[in-house]
């Protein structure tokens, strides 16, 4: 260095430190920071120098996709259009047999009465058809109605009446979708084996025995074995041969089981019948009496018209073919009225003839055969 320049002192290190004491132990300890003071809360409105301004309002939503917007759209037209059809459907099947109804593919839909005329034009003519059978190689007919088999159009129309809340049903309606209803054919199984039993007696080869009612008098006839239509069996067939009858208007020829037979009716039977029965009515006339008025029936020309035998468990009883009774007693009774046990008061009937003259038929005697009608029983 040079003389001219000035000497810096360097720092003294016996100097206190700062904050010491002179002559004290040391320097004094500083007290802690406290917390640094909170800054009062800027107003909202006025942000604080250098800050970033306040977040932006949220930005609106983005409209719904176009696309989405048309589905929903045809969303809601369709089901408009598809409740527009249901109340058009509800309101064209107000009638009782709603419209597309149909039994065996002919509408019948309309007010009851409307649909039992319809049924009656398009199966009547079929329901009465005789049906064409078979019995051992010899056709043969079997009226429906003798063989208790009948379509039930009230009660076919009966069942298919009311309404039906069914959208698809509804709607379908509309559509021309039918509305099937399935026609009632009831069967009388009593009266279809009685039928078919009397078919028996004329077609097979098996006879029973019975009594025959010849002018002026009673003829046994024994039984013979032999084959003949097996009752049971057939009484299906014949049903079946109905039901496709109905349907279709034409069915084929129903082949009918056979069966060997022997009679029911033997020697014993014959002779219990002949003896209470047969052997008394062709002995001398009968007279049925009412209301002051009487008809005779005689053994040589009335009673072989009007009298057979039929079995019923295993015997023979008589039987009154009512319609030629009718037409032998013709108007004799007109006028007659018989009080019935219902308090109402209706003409003479063949089945009251047919009762009265039963009772005659068995008399010994001119007093025991005049059998009167009761026309006021109690």
């Amino acid at each position: 260095m040079g003389a001219d320049e000035p000497v810096w002192p360097g720092p003294d290190l016996n100097a206190p430190a700062p904050g010491a004491v002179p002559g004290g132990p040391g320097p004094l300890p500083v007290p802690p920071r406290g917390p640094e003071p909170v800054a009062p809360p800027r107003d909202a409105a006025q942000p604080a120098k250098g800050a970033k301004a306040a977040a932006q309002p949220a930005k609106p939503a983005k409209p719904a996709k176009k696309g989405r917007s048309k589905v929903a759209l045809l969303g809601g037209a369709v089901l408009g259009l598809i409740g527009v059809a249901y109340g058009a459907g509800l309101l064209l099947n107000h009638s009782d047999v709603p419209k597309g109804t149909t039994v065996l593919g002919v509408d019948i839909s309309g007010s009851r009465d409307e649909a039992v005329a319809k049924l009656q034009r398009a199966f009547g003519n079929r329901a009465e058809a005789p049906l064409q059978l078979s019995v051992g190689g010899k056709q043969v007919e079997l009226k429906p109605d003798k063989a208790g088999l009948t379509l039930d159009a009230q009660t076919t129309v009966r069942n298919a009446a009311g309404s039906d809340y069914n959208p698809v049903t509804v709607i379908g309606s509309l559509l021309g979708n039918e509305r099937k209803a399935e026609p009632v054919l009831p069967k009388d199984d009593e009266k279809l084996q009685v039928a078919l039993q009397e078919l028996a007696s004329t077609s097979g080869t098996a006879t029973e025995g019975t009594i025959k009612f010849e002018p002026g008098k009673a003829v046994a006839v024994p039984g013979k074995a032999g084959t003949s239509i097996d009752v049971d069996a057939s009484a299906e067939l014949v049903f079946k041969a109905f039901q496709a009858m109905v349907a279709s208007g034409k069915a084929p020829v129903a082949e009918l089981p056979v069966a060997t037979k022997e009679p029911v009716v033997g020697q014993e039977e014959l002779d219990r019948a002949m003896k209470d029965f047969a052997a008394p009515a062709m002995s001398q006339n009968a007279v049925v009496t009412a209301g002051g008025k009487s008809i005779p029936f005689g053994p040589k020309v009335s009673l072989p018209k009007i009298l057979s035998m039929q079995v019923v468990d295993g015997h023979l009883v008589e039987k009154y073919d009512l319609e030629a009774l009718k037409q032998l007693y013709g108007n004799t009774f007109d006028g007659v009225m018989i009080m019935r046990g219902t308090g109402e008061k209706t003409a003479v009937t063949p089945q009251d003839v047919a009762g009265a003259l039963g009772k005659a038929l068995r008399g010994r005697t001119v007093a025991e055969r005049t059998v009167t009608i009761d026309t006021n029983p109690n």
